[in-house]
């Protein structure tokens, strides 16, 4: 039971044994019973000395039994294991198995006879792995200290378990590995019980109280798992998902994730841009019998009956806020540790909650900490992160997503949102990328950015100072990590390109060559910079670019005028926000070119020689205004990221010192204009919150809430006197991440007059930047006036 000493393992001469048997039924003892006196445990195991004891799995029998034995018996669980009819996708239950009133995997009395007697192959008595008594009471000593018999015969019952967990892992694939008895082993635990008394003595309340309380938080914490769950699980939420995507994702990726995980955990953080998600990333897994993960969702996915089954499945749902309640945070501490230190994988959503603009969201680091605090206590010697990165082609959920940024209220989820939700993903949506980023060792990147793993003083007692701020930036390190490996592995897909391209020419259609000839630039940038794509290979052909332009306009994200020389392509009004979403999933690729571009033209107005060499504070300034929107690598890095973009422009750069004009011109013939539809519509909204900031009294006290308010109803305004570029400006999100911004560079203050020219000037410069961009917008070849009587 979760491993044997070598020295003890069975040889020929085994000595006393102790069956304890995991029997539910009558049928179940007898199929035991029997499979014991057949000699089946001689034939695989070598000879009994004596004729071996037989024990039920109870607590209270194994206390009577084994605590005070003086002998040193091998303890061998057994158990019989049960499974579903074969099918074609394999050995799954299905709902319309439990219209019998049993379950496949634990079937009653009477289908238990039937089954042995009609379908023997779905039966099988099988052990897990046996260890001494000696040793059993070795490790319940180092887990429990000194405890009593009927605590060692818990840690004996539970050992028991979790072995025949594993034995009978080995015949129904590793997607079925879940925990048993998780909260009875948290509670029993010495340490966890000192915890609690410590809190117990800071709170003035008794240690029973607190004892109650944590059990009452481990229930509703903890996911109860069952084989049965995760299957129908899985059948009741594969239509929201199999439907409406094909799934495209490499699989051989997983092998080198299977290797890692025989040693040490995993912890997935996908990108998130639809409820579907875990439901797609998790699938995927399954079906390569990869180990389910335990996933960390919000308490507001909980609601019945999808929430109680999904908790039975592996999720995990968590408060949004712990408050003062020093237990729960103990509780949700405690749980991390063990599931890590059984290597069981983890899951969540680190920018705390889905996208709604198309990009990574800032990272969240709360859940990190309790990982990083796992390591740095040695309970568990490392954790792998994975970076996942989650593309679809299309989503049904947009619609109300971009609702929310105009201002509206986010609809509650429940059963009638679930409902509708359903019927919507019965609509086919295209393809989902599944892309694995490069595995991250937690412990190594902890320990390189300064943080300490070593023991540390007991929870709560640490100060402030170098060592809590080394710990926080190690975490921002590396949840910065985690999301360029997101973005290094998020390809670009065919409606991000057209929407890229429709929304950089404002509200004026295109026919479809001159989506192409927008287009065909981008393409030879993304193969020159080897960037990875899903299927935009459809554009290089007129024929696939009306196809994917077909497709938006069914979706109604794209609007075809079709009544006059041939047809004519652009933004459906009120899905710009929609159109938007698409774009950002890949432009994270393009900004450097875009500040590049900026560069350039700032140069060429200051009459500097270089744009690099002597405009290079002005890209800086532009990356240090983006901060909030965009993960930028350190200023040497991206000073050789500047370097190779401007080589793609001259490749001669290096080498002379070409004058402005010259590289203007260059950038000007390349046909390849970015800043306009890459960088416009964030600093648009930056603008809108400067100027509303600018306008308001140095004295007075900001209300966000009503600011956001007033920038929404004020930038459709300034959409409408043509001062912002178009409607994908007006987003309660970006709006929100500028005013981070203004907080970040102190212009939230209302203590000081000088707030108020610092706001303006903020104000102006944003206008400057904009203006720029106005600039760099009319060397797009695509907004090139056609003159009367030209055919375009």
């Amino acid at each position: 039971m979760n491993g044997v000493d070598s020295d003890s393992a069975p040889s020929a001469e085994v000595g006393p044994v102790v069956f304890l048997a995991d029997v539910r039924t009558r049928v179940e003892r007898e199929l035991v019973e029997r499979w014991l006196d057949e000699g089946n445990w001689e034939k695989l195991n070598g000879t009994v000395s004596e004729r071996p004891s037989r024990l039920l799995l109870e607590t209270a029998k194994i206390a009577g039994a084994l605590a005070g034995r003086t002998d040193d018996p091998l303890v061998v669980p057994v158990r019989v294991a049960w499974f579903p009819p074969e099918r074609e996708d394999g050995r799954y239950a299905r709902w319309s198995d439990l219209l019998t009133f049993t379950n496949p995997r634990n079937p009653n009395v009477v289908a238990q006879r039937k089954i042995v007697q009609r379908s023997p192959e779905r039966v099988q008595v099988l052990t897990g792995e046996p260890a001494r008594l000696s040793e059993l009471r070795r490790r319940h000593r180092r887990e429990a200290g000194e405890a009593g018999p009927q605590s060692l015969a818990r840690y004996i019952h539970r050992s028991a378990v979790v072995a025949l967990e594993r034995s009978e892992r080995l015949l129904i694939g590793d997607r079925y590995k879940v925990p048993r008895l998780v909260a009875e082993q948290i509670l029993d635990s010495a340490a966890f019980q000192r915890r609690l008394k410590g809190v117990a003595d800071n709170t003035g309340i008794s240690f029973k109280e607190a004892f109650d309380h944590a059990r009452d938080c481990l229930r509703e914490l903890v996911a109860v798992q069952s084989r049965l769950a995760t299957d129908l699980f899985s059948q009741t939420m594969r239509p929201l998902h199999a439907s409406a995507w094909t799934v495209h994702a490499d699989s051989s990726q997983l092998e080198t994730l299977r290797k890692i995980n025989r040693e040490l955990p995993l912890i997935f953080l996908p990108s998130h841009r639809s409820y579907a998600d875990a439901l797609v990333l998790n699938d995927f897994l399954a079906r390569h019998d990869f180990p389910r993960n335990h996933i960390l969702g919000g308490a507001n996915l909980s609601f019945w009956p999808v929430g109680p089954l999904a908790k039975r499945a592996g999720t995990v749902f968590i408060r949004r806020s712990f408050g003062d309640d020093e237990i729960y945070k103990a509780c949700v501490e405690e749980y991390f540790a063990y599931l890590l230190s059984k290597r069981f994988n983890l899951e969540w959503y680190f920018e705390g909650g889905r996208s709604r603009t198309g990009k990574l969201r800032p990272p969240r680091y709360g859940l990190l900490n309790y990982v990083a605090s796992a390591l740095r206590v040695g309970r568990v010697k490392d954790v792998v992160i994975i970076p996942v990165s989650i593309a679809y082609e299309r989503l049904h959920e947009l619609d109300a997503i971009a609702d929310e940024q105009r201002g509206g209220k986010k609809k509650p989820e429940g059963l009638t949102w679930l409902a509708k939700y359903a019927k919507a993903q019965r609509l086919l949506a295209g393809s989902v990328y599944i892309r694995f980023g490069a595995p991250l060792s937690m412990r190594e990147r902890l320990l390189s950015a300064g943080d300490s793993l070593e023991a540390v003083q007991p929870r709560g007692e640490e100060g402030p100072g170098e060592r809590s701020g080394a710990k926080r930036k190690a975490l921002q390190k590396l949840a910065f990590e985690v999301a360029v490996g997101i973005n290094r592995v998020t390809p670009i897909t065919a409606n991000s390109l057209v929407t890229l391209s429709l929304l950089g020419v404002r509200d004026r259609a295109l026919t479809v060559g001159e989506v192409s000839a927008a287009i065909e630039p981008v393409l030879s940038y993304i193969s020159r910079r080897n960037i990875p794509t899903g299927n935009v290979g459809v554009l290089r052909s007129q024929s696939g670019l009306r196809a994917v332009l077909a497709e938006l306009t069914a979706a109604g994200v794209v609007t075809t005028y079709s009544e006059g020389l041939e047809p004519v392509f652009s933004i459906e009004p009120g899905q710009h926000l929609v159109a938007a979403f698409y774009r950002n999933s890949g432009i994270h690729w393009f900004v450097n070119r875009a500040l590049l571009e900026l560069a350039i033209l700032d140069a060429a107005e200051a009459g500097f020689v270089d744009p690099i060499r002597d405009g290079w504070s002005y890209a800086n300034n532009l990356r240090t205004l983006l901060k909030f929107e965009f993960f930028f690598p350190e200023r040497d890095n991206f000073v050789q990221e500047m370097t190779e973009e401007m080589l793609i422009i001259d490749p001669r750069w290096k080498e002379r010192k070409p004058p402005i004009e010259e590289i203007l011109e260059r950038l000007e013939q390349s046909g390849f204009i970015m800043a306009h539809r890459v960088l416009r519509s964030f600093f648009d909204a930056q603008l809108v919150v400067a100027e509303r900031l600018a306008a308001r009294n140095a004295y007075d006290r900001i209300d966000r809430d009503a600011l956001l308010n007033e920038c929404v109803k004020v930038g459709q305004q300034m959409v409408l006197q043509a001062r912002l570029h178009g409607p994908e400006s007006i987003s309660t999100e970006l709006f929100s991440s500028a005013l981070k911004l203004a907080d970040n560079l102190g212009l939230l203050e209302s203590d000081s007059a000088e707030v108020g020219s610092d706001r303006r000037r903020f104000a102006a410069g944003l206008g400057a930047i904009v203006e720029r961009i106005r600039v760099a917008e009319a060397l797009d070849p695509s907004n090139r006036k056609v003159l009367p009587g030209e055919y375009p």
